[in-house]
C-alpha cells in the first residue's frame, strides 16, 4: 500500500512537472499564430484587400442589416440597412471619421475611430503580433461557457485594453471584451459561434455583443472577399 501510494504520488510530481513544462512553451504570440493559422494563415489573410459582412440583427423590435466594409489597411465603413434602405451610415477613410447627420455628411466624433489608426491589417489577430502596436500578456486558462479558453490582455500603444479568448482546441476567438472602464467592470463584449468557411476563410456566423449580461444577436447572411467594396465606399 505504501509502495503504491509512492508510486502514484511520483507519477503526480512528474505530470506536474511536464504540464508546468509545456505551459512555459506556450505564449501569447504561439496562440495568436496558432489563431492564424486555423482560419486561414498568414498569407492567405493578408492576400484578403477587402471583407463585406452582412449581419442580421434586431433593433426595436424590426429586422435590420448591419453591413460593415473594411479595406487593406484600416479603412472601414458600417450601414444600418432597414427595408433595402440605409438608415444610418458612417465610414473611415484611413485619416478620419465621419456620418451622415440628416442627410449630410458630418465629420464623427474622434473617440469613435480613435483606435483605427492603428490598424495595418483588416485580421486584428496580425495586428496582435505587432509588438510596436500590442503589448500581449498570456493570463492563463478559463472557461468561456462550456469551453476552455486562453486567455490573452492585449493592450494597444493608445491605451486600448482588450482582452482575447482562444478555444484552446480549435484556437478560434470565441470571445473578446473591450475595456471601457476597468474600475467599473464595464465592457464592451463580443461572443463568437457556429464557425464555418467562406472560401479559405474561417469565421463564426453567429455573434451576441453586449455588456456581458444583456446580449443582442447577429447572424451572418455574406461575407464577401476581395470583392463588392471600392474606394468610393469611403469618400
Amino acid at each position: 500500500m505504501k509502495k503504491t501510494i509512492i508510486k502514484i504520488t511520483f507519477l503526480l510530481l512528474f505530470s506536474h512537472q511536464i504540464f508546468s513544462q509545456y505551459n512555459k512553451n506556450i505564449t501569447a504570440e504561439t496562440i495568436v499564430n496558432n489563431s492564424i493559422i486555423a482560419i486561414g494563415g498568414k498569407e492567405y489573410l493578408k492576400s484578403i484587400k477587402t471583407l463585406y459582412t452582412d449581419i442580421k440583427t434586431e433593433m426595436e423590435g424590426r429586422d435590420v442589416n448591419w453591413v460593415t466594409k473594411e479595406m487593406l489597411p484600416n479603412k472601414g465603413s458600417f450601414e444600418v440597412v432597414y427595408k433595402d434602405r440605409i438608415v444610418y451610415q458612417n465610414w473611415f477613410d484611413g485619416i478620419s471619421g465621419y456620418e451622415i447627420v440628416n442627410g449630410e455628411k458630418k465629420e464623427a466624433a474622434h473617440d469613435e475611430f480613435k483606435d483605427k489608426i492603428f490598424k495595418n491589417n483588416i485580421f486584428n489577430e496580425l495586428d496582435y503580433l505587432d509588438p510596436q502596436l500590442w503589448t500581449l500578456d498570456l493570463i492563463g486558462k478559463v472557461k468561456v461557457g462550456t469551453k476552455t479558453c486562453y486567455k490573452i490582455k492585449a493592450e494597444l500603444i493608445n491605451g486600448l485594453v482588450k482582452f482575447v479568448y482562444f478555444d484552446i482546441k480549435t484556437f478560434y476567438i470565441i470571445k473578446t471584451e473591450k475595456v471601457l472602464n476597468l474600475e467599473k467592470d464595464s465592457f464592451m463584449v463580443l461572443l463568437y459561434s457556429k464557425f464555418k468557411k467562406f472560401e479559405n476563410l474561417t469565421s463564426a456566423t453567429e455573434i451576441k455583443f453586449g455588456d456581458g449580461k444583456n446580449f443582442q444577436k447577429g447572424k451572418i447572411m455574406r461575407l464577401l472577399i476581395n470583392e463588392n467594396i471600392t474606394e468610393s465606399d469611403f469618400n
